[in-house]
């Protein structure tokens, strides 16, 4: 396992620049704020760690940030580019070549094997990593021929972060990647995701609910009702078997 990693530098290069960035839903009479004038920046190769309750805004934030979603008002730049003024077209693109998505449920196809689903994002990449290398990455090579329904949670949301990363990804967001997993499967998760991070390099950002996963992370930042109420820089990274849970 290794060891935690500290940081003697901090990162400089600023991939995301978030500014006053906010989101209102509608629902029938009744405007729902679900960010409120946010500011914050995500760095290169960083792991970032967003803590909140359920309803604080944090999945609001990250799907606005992988180009699911637009704010109602605000700015969001991913390095040059300006997302808040991206069409369609661009936001597809973006997706399709800069960005990974892991979510609390694995969203793989039943009918086709862990092969053949990293096998589809591969596909339509311009520079993908081996699919096989990418399942190697998640500790899962033996068991590339075998369907979902043959894989544990855990091994299902490691073909799914496999999948994620095998398009090499600028940035990888995951939403409760661990949500609908046991503690030490979601251990074994988490594991990778912070494998990916150090030896990939691709930025992280990983929501939770979990305050004890903080401890894995470069910055943590928290929201509560929409806004961001604190973040902070981790002296040291922990290893996920050093966090005590």
């Amino acid at each position: 396992m290794a060891q935690a990693q500290k940081r003697d530098e901090p990162r400089s290069e600023t991939v995301f620049q978030v500014r006053d960035l906010s989101k209102v839903y509608q629902m029938g009479e009744v405007q729902v704020h679900a960010l409120r004038s946010v500011n914050a920046e995500l760095r290169s190769g960083e792991l970032l760690v967003l803590l909140g309750a359920s309803g604080s805004g944090k999945s609001t934030f990250l799907n606005i940030l992988g180009g699911l979603d637009v704010p109602t008002s605000g700015n969001v730049r991913y390095r040059e580019h300006d997302l808040t003024k991206a069409d369609e077209r661009k936001l597809t693109r973006y997706r399709r070549e800069s960005v990974g998505f892991v979510f609390q449920f694995y969203n793989l196809i039943p009918s086709l094997t862990a092969r053949e689903n990293v096998a589809l994002v591969t596909d339509i990449s311009p520079h993908p990593m081996n699919t096989d290398e990418a399942l190697a990455l998640v500790g899962l090579e033996a068991r590339a021929d075998h369907f979902p329904s043959q894989l544990s949670g855990g091994e299902q949301q490691r073909v799914a972060i496999a999948r994620a990363v095998a398009k090499r990804p600028d940035v990888l967001l995951c939403d409760e990647p661990t949500g609908a997993l046991d503690l030490e499967t979601g251990k074994l998760v988490l594991n990778v995701l912070q494998q990916v991070n150090s030896e990939v390099g691709t930025t992280t950002a990983i929501i939770t609910h979990n305050a004890a996963i903080a401890a894995m992370g470069d910055r943590v930042i928290r929201m509560s009702s929409g806004e961001i109420v604190e973040e902070r820089s981790n002296a040291s990274r922990a290893s996920v078997d050093e966090i005590e849970w």
